[in-house]
């Protein structure tokens, strides 16, 4: 509300200055018209009396009441002066009470003036029109008749439109909105009132005859009344009923809306975002009526329903979409119009839904709708869909800043947008935006944690160049490796060898190898390397479903995605907050094997340079995951059946330009253990076969267990093992093999009654080029060359002695 008269805007002030100059002058003049018989000064009292005896009407600001009748009676039975005056000394009654709740007085002279200067203008037609002395009397009278209605209606139509401009000026509503919704109603009041009026004036020809007139119909009155207060708080109740219905129906359509956004990982959220965006905006472009209102509200709310019918892998592609992938994804607005075409909605929501996508220069679909053709909620449904998405953050790209989103909108109006909506958008986007709830009351720690973010990523990315600089050896080191490896060892080995030197040159914590499962359709992961591994091994991801499952799909690299769309809340409940994925496709002979994902901790952790060096790591390792794969599946002979080791044919087979040496260089140390488990033949003999089997078992996951990612265990036979380490110098081999002998030695195998078995293990070492040339003449060397402190003997438990 305004605070004074003088702070409103000079059109408003204009306004209310001519009606309270014409109302004054109304009352001027019915004061210097007054009739000769004193006793009209009764009606005044009679009008105030019953104005304070009113029915509400449900849902609306009027009220039901019998005081215009003894305006009427005053216009019919005096003259235009009695009625004015009536008018006016009940308004000025009015205004006394209401200037307890402190209303600004050119309000109270306002609403004085204006009621008296309608009655006067519609008294004065009246008797314009009315035949000379006319009785009221005779109704049936054509010409009195007329005369009649032409008072009601003026007078109505007069005080309730000269009210509705002023508050329209007051508020910038529409004054045609204002009257709708504040005064239509109001016309029963004056209708009934009138009827009321032309019964009694004929039979009141003094204040006697009036007061018993007025007796002979109070009990009608009283009736009346009574029978329309309890009809109006049946009509109440249930109007309450059906807001609670109309609650509760808009509240599921809330529900499956939000149900329906989730499934879009991408931009969740978005669509309550939207709604508040399409309201505001609607709202500032003058649409005040509720069925458009109500529209909008649904319509944007429901605008993505037809997302049911695309794929989850295009909804969440964080990327570009392909041109095939843009087809399909053009289909939710027409599928979403179809499937809400069998909702009878009270207002036009399914072509707001249908059209939200078309474009002003009838460039866009699903019709090609041009201009205004285009229905105005679906208008303002298209700009504030693209403002929350360019403001939002995409697994592809941060969210941009309002600026930068609202030039974007500047640029594309008047093609993509209408020039109006996009105008009264940028004014009053700011006034109409709201944040989520919940960002709100998080947003110091986010903001904190953006910083952390945002310092880790300097960081890292400092870091990722210096490494990206010295990654040379480590690339021709993971050539040599692929090409020595070559499907001759399991997929464990491979991937923990391989993790360990794509880790040095790639800012990543966790990698995983997911393998094509053809005949379920999907990737298992068959090998995890890093943070929270074990809890990731064996997750399974549909082809085209998730980063992962969409990279299967497409055979493309994805960079920077976010880590849950692929593990879920793994990503951020696990010993490492996951914020950033590089994810590439495993390709073989044209064939898919799986997918390589390597997960960051750090936002955006992954750049162009990353992305070119795992491409090219995965052109040279696809065939090595896929027989390993083999390996691991017992497609290959070359595999010990009780401890799932290479066996003595595959060690056999290797050379040592596999391993990556040649006889004439020494560059790259090699060493080698051989390991025999001591007196297993005893254990056979005394404790059966199946207790032997299960102590070499004990012991190759003993061996496993203390040596480095990139050695290589062997079964030689059936108590003896082989170790090629890689890169390893005489000394460091010794270290190991003490380390393999502590462990087994402190590793008791226990058996079913109770009893154990310590085992000791004989070790001997050699080492390339100084003990051998080939791996034959390593072996023959290590078999010679026992590391100090062995043999060692099994200790045999009291029931096998």
């Amino acid at each position: 509300m305004l605070a004074s008269f003088t702070s409103l805007p000079r059109v408003t002030k204009a306004y209310v200055g001519c009606v309270v100059i014409l109302g004054g002058a109304a009352i001027v003049h019915s004061l210097f018209n007054l009739p000769e018989e004193n006793w009209w000064l009764l009606l005044p009292l009679l009008t105030l009396i019953s104005g304070s005896i009113t029915v509400k009407v449900p849902s609306t600001p009027a009220t039901l009441s019998v005081s215009e009748v003894f305006v009427y009676i005053a216009v019919l039975l005096f003259n235009s002066s009695a009625g004015t005056l009536t008018v006016a000394l009940d308004a000025f009654i009015i205004s006394l009470w209401l200037q307890r709740k402190k209303s600004e007085p050119y309000k109270i002279v306002f609403n004085i003036a204006a009621p008296s200067l309608s009655i006067w203008v519609a008294s004065q037609l009246y008797f314009l029109a009315a035949p000379p002395a006319a009785d009221p009397s005779k109704i049936l009278d054509p010409a009195l008749a007329f005369s009649l209605v032409l008072l009601t209606v003026t007078y109505f139509l007069l005080n309730s439109l000269l009210i509705a401009v002023a508050i329209s000026l007051e508020t910038g509503a529409s004054a045609r909105a204002v009257w709708r919704q504040n005064f239509l109603w109001l016309s029963l009041n004056y209708l009934s009132a009138a009827s009321v009026a032309i019964l009694l004036a004929p039979i009141s020809r003094g204040p006697a005859e009036l007061l018993r007139s007025i007796a002979l119909i109070i009990p009608i009155l009283i009736i009346s009344y009574l029978t329309s207060k309890r009809a109006m708080d049946r009509i109440e109740d249930a109007g309450k009923h059906i807001q609670k219905l109309d609650s509760l129906y808009l509240s599921t359509i809330q529900t499956l809306a939000t149900a329906i956004d989730a499934k879009d990982q991408i931009t969740h959220g978005h669509i309550r975002r939207v709604q508040l965006y399409a309201i505001g905006l609607a709202r500032a472009l003058g649409m005040h009526e509720e069925p458009q209102l109500k529209a909008i509200e649904a319509a944007a709310l429901l605008h993505d329903t037809g997302k049911l019918a695309v794929p989850e892998y295009i909804l969440n592609k964080p990327g570009k979409l392909t041109p095939a992938e843009f087809e399909k994804m053009k289909l939710h607005a027409t599928v979403g119009a179809d499937i809400l075409s069998s909702i009878d909605f009270p207002y036009p929501v399914v072509p707001i839904v249908r059209h939200h996508h078309e474009n002003w220069d009838g460039t866009g679909y699903p019709n090609s709708l041009k201009g205004p053709d285009i229905p105005m909620g679906a208008r303002i449904l298209a700009v504030v869909d693209c403002f929350d998405a360019l403001t939002s953050d995409r697994p592809y790209r941060p969210k941009l800043a309002d600026a930068e989103a609202l030039q974007i909108l500047l640029q594309r109006r008047g093609t993509m947008y209408d020039p109006l909506v996009v105008d009264t958008f940028m004014k009053v986007y700011v006034q109409i935006k709201t944040e989520d709830e919940n960002e709100k009351a998080h947003t110091p720690g986010l903001k904190e944690i953006g910083r952390a973010a945002k310092g880790d990523l300097q960081r890292s990315t400092a870091a990722g160049l210096d490494n990206i600089a010295a990654s040379s050896e480590e690339m021709l080191t993971l050539y040599d490796l692929a090409r020595a490896l070559g499907g001759r060892t399991s997929l464990a080995d491979a991937g923990d060898m391989i993790a360990k030197h794509l880790r040095r040159i790639l800012p990543a914590s966790l990698c995983i190898f997911y393998l094509f499962d053809a005949a379920a359709d999907e990737l298992v992961a068959a090998h995890a390397s890093g943070t929270d591994a074990e809890s990731l091994q064996g997750l399974r991801i549909a082809i085209g479903q998730r980063i992962s499952g969409w990279v299967a799909a497409n055979r493309t690299t994805i960079v920077n995605s976010d880590p849950a769309l692929d593990l879920g809340d793994g990503a951020k409940t696990g010993k490492a907050r996951l914020r950033s994925c590089l994810s590439t496709p495993l390709m073989a002979d044209n064939c898919l094997v799986g997918v390589l994902t390597l997960y960051s901790p750090n936002a955006g952790a992954f750049g162009e340079d990353h992305r070119r060096i795992i491409e090219a790591v995965a052109r040279q390792i696809s065939q090595v995951v896929r027989d390993s794969a083999e390996f691991d599946r017992g497609h290959s002979v070359l595999k010990d059946a009780l401890t799932g080791l290479p066996n003595l044919e595959r060690l056999q087979k290797l050379t040592l330009a596999d391993v990556g040496l040649s006889t004439e260089s020494c560059s790259q140390p090699l060493s080698l253990l051989f390991i025999d488990v001591d007196r297993l033949k005893q254990v056979n003999a005394r404790a059966g076969r199946d207790v032997g089997d299960a102590v070499v078992a004990h012991v190759a996951k003993a061996i496993r267990h203390v040596l480095r990612g990139g050695d290589i265990l062997f079964r030689y036979g059936g108590d003896e093992f082989v170790v090629l380490l890689s890169q390893t110098d005489a000394e460091t081999a010794q270290n190991i093999g003490d380390r393999l002998r502590s462990m087994i030695g402190a590793s008791p195998f226990d058996l079913t009654d109770g009893s154990s078995l310590r085992i000791f293990v004989t070790i001997g070492m050699a080492t390339h080029p100084a003990d051998g040339l080939s791996l034959a003449d390593l072996i023959s060397a290590a078999k010679q060359r026992i590391l100090p402190d062995g043999p060692s003997s099994i200790d045999l438990a009291p029931g096998i002695h």
